[in-house]
């Protein structure tokens, strides 16, 4: 899938007003300095270069590289200055040029606290809204897409999945009928873990799906093998879930100094590498990372800038996270 750099969008939508209501509710100034404020020491500042993006290939639209997840990191139930907290992580993720937000009914209050975000956020209308159904009934399934659709508070999602393929043959064709009608933009299927692929690939091939999620890292490549060339062959984007394992990676690698290559690949940070390795690979549209800190938020959406490692130097960081 073609690569396009394209010029960093204006932080969209956000007025004066909106912002300062963020900033009160949050009680974290910090969190929304602007980008030549949130360099590391010694870092240049990462939005000096142009945003990386990819081409979802069954429309063409370009996304950033790096999403946001929601899985733990959002259940923060009714908790305000939590739910401010996360509000930050996304004002600093659109600030920061990213797009898409990915989560599910089965993420506890997140999604609530994702519409509560965005609402304080003043609905910025550059996100890309994408959720999943949940349900072991097909029957179930339209009033369970209405419910979460509420909840985000978007007018219709972008792209609503098939969660780890719960009932997937009885809720795909209401999705697609979705989709007909204008009520939806994209279809997919997820799955994480390296479960069920066999099943991921027969779907591939069959459905005419627009997405497929699955999990990806530097250690967990199973997907390298048939997920990721089958996505090219037959045209689907691919959204990965897990890429840093939770946090475990980055924090199994953060005691050991970056080497001197990660600048080559405009990296500062460990977190930019991992991810780098992840989003270089051609058939990956975009990861999605989750993380209750806006400077992680940070870190991880500098992977959405600068140059991308080559084959020999992806194979380089998967020789030294092993040996890590």
């Amino acid at each position: 899938m073609p690569m396009k750099v394209l010029p960093l969008p204006a932080h969209d939508r956000l007025s004066r007003r909106g912002w300062l209501r963020l900033l009160a509710a949050a009680g974290a100034a910090s969190v929304l300095r602007p980008w030549s404020g949130w360099a590391l020491p010694g870092q240049e500042d990462p939005r000096a270069g142009s945003l990386l993006t990819r081409r979802i290939p069954s429309s063409g639209e370009e996304l950033p590289l790096v999403g946001l997840g929601s899985w733990i990191t959002f259940n923060v139930g009714e908790d305000r200055t939590a739910r401010d907290s996360c509000a930050g992580v996304m004002a600093a993720f659109f600030q920061s040029g990213g797009r898409l937000i990915d989560s599910s009914p089965m993420y506890g209050s997140s999604q609530d606290v994702i519409g509560y975000g965005l609402r304080k956020l003043g609905s910025p209308a550059r996100v890309f809204s994408a959720d999943k159904v949940w349900e072991s009934r097909g029957a179930s399934g339209p009033a369970q897409a209405e419910e979460s659709r509420r909840k985000w508070g978007v007018p219709r999602f972008d792209l609503l999945q098939v969660h780890n393929l719960l009932a997937w043959e009885e809720h795909l064709p209401m999705l697609f009928a979705m989709k007909a009608s204008g009520r939806l933009r994209y279809v997919g299927v997820t799955t994480s873990d390296g479960r069920r692929h066999d099943e991921i690939e027969r779907i591939m091939r069959s459905q005419p799906i627009d997405f497929v999620q699955v999990s990806y890292n530097v250690l967990d490549r199973e997907v390298e093998d048939r997920i990721l060339p089958l996505a090219r062959e037959r045209g689907i984007g691919v959204i990965i879930n897990r890429p840093l394992r939770r946090g475990d990676l980055v924090r199994a690698v953060e005691r050991t100094p970056l080497p001197s290559w990660a600048a080559d690949i405009d990296c500062h940070c460990w977190a930019a590498v991992l991810l780098k390795f992840i989003v270089s690979h051609p058939a990956v549209t975009c990861a999605i990372p989750a993380t209750t800190r806006a400077d992680h938020v940070r870190e991880n959406m500098a992977a959405s800038y600068g140059r991308l490692p080559d084959n020999s130097l992806r194979r380089r960081i998967v020789s030294l996270v092993e040996k890590l």
